[in-house]
């Protein structure tokens, strides 16, 4: 029963000791005390209460103080309730101020809520990247293909960041740019021999307005000279002019047999009335004669001159067929 009486009050001194020491980061206090931070325990303690991890506010401020930079710890905790990254933000300011970079709190802040790592912001601004584009391929106005390997070199503008295009974005238009210069070229050799000419005229346009970069130079890494585009369009027409060249004459052949049908038909309709009329001939005869409008005189005269004439006829095919003969 004694011991019962001191383990209750034992086990409350610690639940309250527990209590204590995690409401209260005595061991981070100190190292802020040692490094000449002003923090105080309360305000350790309202960070504990508002959900804020206290060392992800601390060490950072004690970093930046080590550093030269004034930094606020209620504006510390405000960009990590907002959910931004304290310690990165503190790594740029220190960077940026070592490097001669201006760079307010406020900026890079709001750097860092945009989604955007703001220190490798500040690094590439000291250390300029190099982008290397795809395989852009365009063709000269004499048809013939080139491919084309830029390298760029860009910087990191930290007064666009917010709100600035990305890396596809400069990509995108350097390619759209040498697709125009060359397009534009008269002929592939002076692109082959000139390439230092893609590079200025792609300079010119600005490419990187509204882009969070600097385009600080573009180099042309490679230049391949690709298919005759050109030729093998014309090809294709040319066999295209003959298709439709094939099609015109078959039209025409056809129109040609169908009229030669239709001739034919023609023919024969004319030789079935000649042969109709031939046979109203000893109609019209034997009518004349019962009408006395034709004598018997005159009927044997017209037999005489029909087999004169069939007679004549004959002679004629017969000289024909010797004359084939001797051919």
């Amino acid at each position: 029963m004694v011991f019962l009486n001191y383990l209750v009050p034992l086990i409350i001194v610690v639940v309250a000791l527990v209590i204590f020491f995690y409401l209260v980061p005595v061991g981070l206090w100190i190292s802020a005390l040692a490094a000449g931070v002003k923090v105080s325990i309360t305000t350790l303690i309202g960070m504990r209460l508002r959900r804020v991890e206290p060392a992800s506010i601390i060490l950072p401020l004690i970093k930046a103080t080590k550093a030269g930079l004034d930094l606020d710890v209620g504006l510390l905790e405000a960009h990590y309730l907002a959910g931004g990254n304290v310690d990165r933000v503190v790594n740029s300011l220190i960077a940026a101020e070592r490097a001669g970079i201006p760079l307010s709190f406020e900026r890079s802040c709001a750097i860092d809520l945009a989604g955007r790592n703001v220190l490798e912001a500040v690094q590439m601004s000291v250390l300029p990247r190099v982008i290397e584009t795809p395989e852009v391929t365009a063709v000269a106005k004499d048809g013939i293909e080139l491919k084309v390997k830029a390298r760029v070199t860009v910087r990191a503008n930290i007064d666009r960041l917010v709100g600035g295009a990305t890396e596809a974005t400069v990509i995108a238009r350097v390619g759209e740019g040498i697709v125009t210069t060359i397009g534009s070229s008269h002929s592939h050799k002076a692109v082959l021999e000139n390439p230092d000419s893609i590079s200025k005229t792609v300079l010119e346009k600005g490419l990187d307005a509204g882009t969070a970069f600097e385009i600080l130079s573009i180099d042309i890494a490679d230049i391949d000279v690709g298919q005759n585009i050109g030729a093998r369009l014309q090809g294709d027409q040319a066999e295209a002019d003959k298709r439709v060249a094939q099609a015109k004459a078959e039209e025409k052949r056809a129109m040609a047999v169908a009229r030669e049908q239709e001739m034919k038909a023609y023919t024969q309709e004319m030789r079935a009335k000649v042969v109709e009329a031939e046979a109203e001939i000893p109609k019209a005869i034997a009518q004349a004669l019962r009408e006395g409008k034709l004598g018997v005189f005159d009927y044997y005269s017209l037999q005489n001159l029909q087999a004169d004439t069939q007679m004549r006829k004959s002679f004629g095919e017969k000289g024909e067929k010797r004359e084939d003969e001797k051919i």
